[in-house]
């Protein structure tokens, strides 16, 4: 396979989980500025690899000029938020208190029925607004102003709350502005969620030449969170991708069996009754049980020594199961 093929068929299946994430749990999640995100992080991380410029635009087919207007466009715009159908219909009903569903749909005729009536059922399902009555006289008003703020202050607060975790973990050690810039969040809402690390002991504070600097020694999302999935999914997919390209890039994309850097996927094909099937369904208990008390003891024994920063050599694990295709996971009857 070419490189220009694989690289056509990661962007296709990453274009499918982005689907995928950006209508979890029924939230329409803002897509407007994927394609100029993509282009701006491509475009730094291009050049970050030590290509020019002007090989960088030839690249992406543009000339010079334009390739630098462009990047300079985003880079001035890239914290920018946009607003979608699922905030500005709560923001109309918070500001409108009750209104019926035709009231409603005026308001955005603008927009695709259907999206304003998936947008509503959405917003009725996660407990910000309630309905009453059917059809065009069917009437939604906001939840009370003090239970939107702690849904949408416990929600937002933990879901930042667990990335920032996880970007300090992952840099080892990072500086405020450094972080602020690395997730793109309001300044204010990043200082409170290290605030709230600090207090718990998930985060550290060290004085490196005269700088203050963020540690975390840890990094543990619990199996079965509510909050943190987000984290924990961004984390798996970077070590995934992390591992690809460094295996790409130290020039031996071949495997050996003592390599210490890449991945291997293995799919199973069994049958209900199958004399394999409950260790194959089992195989990611077995794995995260043997690796998570490996992980306790390495923990254990770490926190007696003291090793210089620069001594320390991290090493990632990842490893994960899918069902795809068959019966569906909700439908199986597999005693473990």
């Amino acid at each position: 396979m070419q490189t220009r093929h694989l690289i056509d068929r990661i962007v296709q299946q990453t274009t499918v989980l982005i689907a995928q994430l950006s209508t979890a749990a029924g939230i329409r999640a803002p897509l407007s500025r994927v394609a100029d995100q993509v282009f701006y992080e491509l475009s730094r991380e291009i050049e970050a690899q030590g290509v020019t410029r002007k090989v960088a635009a030839d690249m992406f087919g543009l000339a010079l000029r334009t390739y630098q207007k462009k990047v300079q466009r985003l880079s001035e715009s890239v914290s920018v938020r946009d607003r979608t159908l699922w905030e500005a219909v709560l923001d109309f009903l918070r500001d409108e208190g009750s209104t019926t569903r035709e009231r409603i749909e005026s308001r955005f005729s603008r927009d695709p029925e259907a999206d304003v009536a998936a947008v509503l059922n959405d917003l009725v399902g996660s407990g910000l607004v309630y309905s009453t009555g059917r059809g065009r006289t069917a009437v939604f008003g906001a939840t009370t102003k003090a239970d939107q703020i702690m849904l949408a202050e416990q929600d937002g607060e933990d879901g930042l709350g667990h990335l920032v975790w996880l970007s300090v973990y992952r840099q080892r050690m990072i500086g405020l502005q450094a972080l602020v810039a690395s997730i793109r969040a309001p300044e204010e809402d990043v200082r409170a969620a290290v605030a709230d690390l600090i207090a718990e002991g998930r985060l550290d504070k060290q004085q490196v030449d005269g700088a203050e600097l963020l540690t975390a020694r840890k990094l543990l999302i619990p199996v079965g969170a509510v909050q943190g999935w987000e984290a924990a999914v961004l984390d798996h997919f970077q070590a995934v991708a992390a591992a690809i390209g460094n295996k790409v890039s130290i020039g031996r994309p071949r495997s050996a069996n003592r390599d210490v850097v890449g991945g291997a996927t293995l799919r199973f094909e069994v049958h209900r009754g199958h004399p394999y099937e409950q260790r194959v369904y089992g195989l990611l208990e077995k794995v995260r049980g043997e690796v998570n008390a490996l992980w306790d003891e390495v923990c254990a024994y770490n926190r007696d020594q003291d090793v210089r920063e620069d001594d320390k050599v991290r090493i990632c694990f990842y490893f994960g199961q899918n069902i795809e295709d068959g019966v569906r996971e909700d439908d199986r009857e597999v005693s473990g």
